[in-house]
């Protein structure tokens, strides 16, 4: 009886384990920030939206009446230069990358393969919302 009871105990704490994901690293949130603005600078589209939270390619897509790749290309977005901050709050993040026009913020959330950016190109309007270049709506 005591096996069996050891062996049951011992699945119920594996399939509880398994259910249980680590969130992605602020180390990990950060390159994918960067790799978001080096995919722009390159001119990359399709990089770019592979990076984009779905409902941000989505709305991209939407809002310019084109693909995600060549509306991505047209938006205003800085060079991707040092990581100031990362924040990470449970399954958000907030990288703050060092730009010339203080909209280096980007957001990012985490989906099954991830960290993906929900918004980029962001300022800060102090008490208020964010202003982002990109986002999902």
């Amino acid at each position: 009886m005591r096996t069996r009871w050891s062996v049951a105990a011992l699945g119920l704490v594996l399939v509880a384990a398994a259910g249980c994901g680590v969130p992605p690293s602020a180390a990990a949130a950060a390159a994918e920030a960067v790799a978001l603005l080096r995919a722009h600078q390159r001119g990359d589209g399709q990089a770019m939206c592979a990076l984009l939270a779905p409902d941000t390619a989505a709305e991209l897509a939407r809002s310019s009446g084109t693909n995600c790749a060549d509306a991505v290309g047209d938006e205003d977005l800085p060079d991707p230069g040092a990581v100031t901050d990362v924040t990470v709050d449970g399954q958000w993040a907030k990288v703050v990358i060092a730009a010339a026009d203080d909209d280096g913020t980007v957001f990012l959330a985490t989906f099954p393969g991830g960290w993906r950016v929900v918004a980029a190109g962001c300022r800060s309007r102090g008490e208020r919302p964010y202003d982002c270049t990109v986002n999902g709506g």
